[in-house]
């Protein structure tokens, strides 16, 4: 696949990114073929520190992130992040102007990544969903991607900064959900939540499992 970007950052880091985790992983990526152009959410389950890098180098477009906002304190590297589409959210509250920012840029027909559980799970199980996935699909109307990693975990553990082993890692993309397939509806009383709890199970039903002959 071949990146179609006149970003030289964003350029960058996603050949670097994937030349890193091929030193450490034999990959295996799936269904990339059928991501649809145009504006659309990926949702993923998160493993590792390594998931979004991971996702943004194995589709041959940019898209953009929702990180942290301690992830943009270090100068140099919140400068990179910032070149490659991130939006900053505080955790644990309801971040309006994050939650402006990336309907914005599901408004300009970007392509962007979140993870309805929140956080990184600390077993590799995929955890509960939290609203924000739901609340962006419902707001935006856009299709949702379902995406599921295996793997990452192995190589960078959460807890860790440096990678710790070698694994095989596979991220398959699912079809799209459309509005219909998520959305239970404006009069639904916990409408966002169960949004991201019916993409958080399409995500759990998409294998995970990694060719063997790899």
């Amino acid at each position: 696949m071949i990146l179609q970007s006149k970003n030289l950052i964003y350029k960058a880091v996603y050949h670097g990114a994937r030349s890193l985790i091929e030193v450490f992983a034999t990959l295996e990526v799936t269904g990339w073929e059928g991501v649809p152009a145009g504006a659309c959410l990926f949702a993923s389950n998160h493993q590792s520190m390594l998931d979004p890098p991971l996702v943004g180098s194995s589709l041959p477009r940019e898209i953009s992130f929702i990180a942290r906002r301690s992830l943009f304190d270090n100068p140099v590297f919140g400068f990179v992040i910032r070149a490659c589409h991130s939006i900053p959210v505080d955790r644990g509250e309801a971040d309006i102007g994050a939650i402006r920012a990336a309907l914005n840029a599901l408004a300009s027909g970007e392509g962007l990544l979140i993870f309805p559980e929140g956080t990184r799970s600390h077993d590799g199980v995929i955890t509960e969903p939290k609203a924000g996935a739901g609340l962006l699909a419902c707001k935006s109307g856009v299709p949702v991607i379902p995406i599921r990693i295996r793997g990452t975990r192995d190589i960078l553990p959460r807890g860790s900064l440096f990678p710790t082993g070698s694994a095989r890692v596979h991220l398959r993309f699912g079809p799209a959900m459309l509005a219909a397939e998520y959305d239970p509806g404006s009069d639904h009383p916990g409408r966002s939540i169960e949004a991201a709890r019916r993409i958080l199970e399409r995500i759990k039903a998409l294998p995970d499992e990694v060719d063997p002959g790899l």
